[in-house]
């Protein structure tokens, strides 16, 4: 049986974090990898989630299993942080999965599920493992246009031309914001235009949001979603808690199911339950049971809410560091859009000739499509990349 697998693609970026690892260069910067770092390089523990753990140290008396959707309090906290009153919570189901990659993938096995002849729409570009999900499950999956590299920014007009050969049934997944791996997104005016055209064709939205608070803030960066759900008649919402609480191995994430009114809620819940039970059975509820207690309490979510804002403000000012720093070594005002993308990541609209020119000759690592963590700078290496980025003439 082994003899007739075969080799599976290596992970990209996985190798570009081992080649950085081996780099011996001290001024090596690691723009690779997806994951926050303080400017120490560090994916710290939060502190409200530190207190959180101590707490549930001693409070805890069991490890027996939650229920198949996890547990209930964590999908009324989750519901209320994404959500609020956006749409009645009745309408709703919702599922605990091991991560935003395990609601994404409950999602599409949902849609499988339901419509099999489904084409799912993605972003060009997108996060390569909704792709990757989508052809090993044998999904028909089809680009629409999303980024402009003149501009590096959204290429709206594409976007619009595309979105109107959705048919009706397709499933349209848009990020949440923060989009990744561009960081560019779409104004809230061009929301209300996307949903219009959604409700016209008769398709259905799929939120991927795995970077709220990362943005704008936490506030600013649901109105999104909750503008989509309040306006379609159904809609999936895929969430993770890696980032915005901290707690990447944890693997915390939901799938939340809109339904246009409470009594499609009660068969859309079994179902996520159904899908649970088949593709890992119960849950994990350690970081679950984290952000349930973060969020319940005042004091926690406070100081949680805080740390979160230091966080995000923090890559705002790498951003717009980074984009000054281009602007008086180029003498050109052609790298703006660094300081107006927003979250952990922005394309730089070059070649896969000059970041590779980037590695060998200053040892800055980022993906060949030219996406850098922006969490992956600090203040000191800032001018580093930005004089690395002018020397090769990007």
């Amino acid at each position: 049986m082994f003899a007739n697998l075969t080799a599976q693609p290596a992970d990209k970026i996985l190798a570009l974090a081992k080649a950085c690892r081996e780099d011996e260069r001290p001024t090596k910067i690691d723009l690779g990898v997806g994951v926050y770092k303080n400017a120490e390089g560090v994916t710290p523990v939060m502190r409200a989630v530190k207190k959180a753990e101590q707490q549930l140290w001693g409070l805890e008396t069991t490890k027996s299993y939650v229920g198949l959707a996890g547990d209930p309090a964590f999908a009324d906290v989750m519901f209320d942080l994404i959500l609020s009153d956006a749409v009645d919570r009745g309408n709703v189901a919702v599922a605990a999965t091991p991560g935003g990659t395990g609601a994404v993938r409950q999602a599409f096995e949902l849609v499988k599920m339901a419509n099999p002849d489904a084409r799912v729409f993605v972003s060009n570009p997108t996060w390569p493992n909704h792709t990757s999900i989508l052809n090993y499950l044998g999904m028909e999956h089809v680009p629409y246009r999303y980024f402009d590299s003149d501009t590096r920014g959204v290429d709206f007009d594409g976007l619009m031309a595309d979105l109107k050969t959705v048919k009706a049934g397709d499933i349209v997944l848009l990020h949440g914001c923060c989009h990744n791996p561009t960081g560019a997104n779409l104004n809230l005016t061009q929301w209300q235009i996307v949903v219009d055209i959604l409700n016209e064709v008769g398709a259905i939205p799929m939120i991927d949001i795995a970077y709220q608070g990362f943005g704008d803030g936490l506030e600013e960066d649901a109105l999104a979603t909750r503008l989509v759900a309040s306006s379609v008649p159904e809609c999936l919402i895929a969430a993770s808690c890696s980032k915005n609480f901290g707690i990447y191995r944890e693997r915390t994430g939901l799938l939340m199911a809109v339904s246009a009114d409470a009594s499609q809620q009660g068969l859309n819940q079994d179902t996520l339950a159904f899908l649970n039970r088949q593709n890992f059975s119960f849950p994990p509820d350690h970081g679950a049971r984290l952000v349930t207690m973060v969020l319940s309490d005042a004091e926690l979510r406070m100081d949680w809410k805080a740390e979160l804002e230091e966080v995000r403000l923090g890559m705002l000012g790498l951003r717009e560091q980074l984009a000054s720093e281009l602007q008086r070594l180029s003498g050109s005002d052609r790298f703006g859009f660094l300081a107006q993308h927003r979250g952990m990541f922005s394309r730089l609209g070059t070649t896969p000739d000059m970041v590779e020119k980037l590695r060998a000759d200053h040892g800055i690592y980022m993906v060949g499509d030219s996406r850098m963590n922006i969490a992956g700078l600090n203040a000191q290496s800032v001018p580093i990349l930005a004089k690395a980025i002018v020397d090769i003439g990007v």
